[in-house]
């Protein structure tokens, strides 16, 4: 059985989808929270993305989670 290695990768901040701040969902577990911060893991070299997770924090304070970027989407505003 061949094993293989994954690449070396490093992680950087990335660049936010929307705004610090705004209200977003987690799609999958329905959870909201306020948009706070992305990390992204590229591979060293040829920098070609990994993975990219979103940090939400819930409204008013609390416990920051981790979640998917892919999983999460902007929350619309109530009239």
């Amino acid at each position: 059985m061949g094993t293989t290695e994954k690449p070396p990768t490093m992680l950087s901040h990335g660049e936010l989808p929307y705004p610090a701040g705004t209200l977003v969902e987690d799609t999958i577990s329905e959870r909201t929270g306020e948009l706070v911060g992305l990390v992204e893991e590229h591979t060293k070299e040829g920098r070609k993305l990994i993975r990219q997770t979103a940090f939400l924090r819930p409204r008013g304070g609390g416990m920051e989670w981790e979640v998917p970027l892919a999983r999460v989407r902007p929350v619309e505003a109530q009239p």
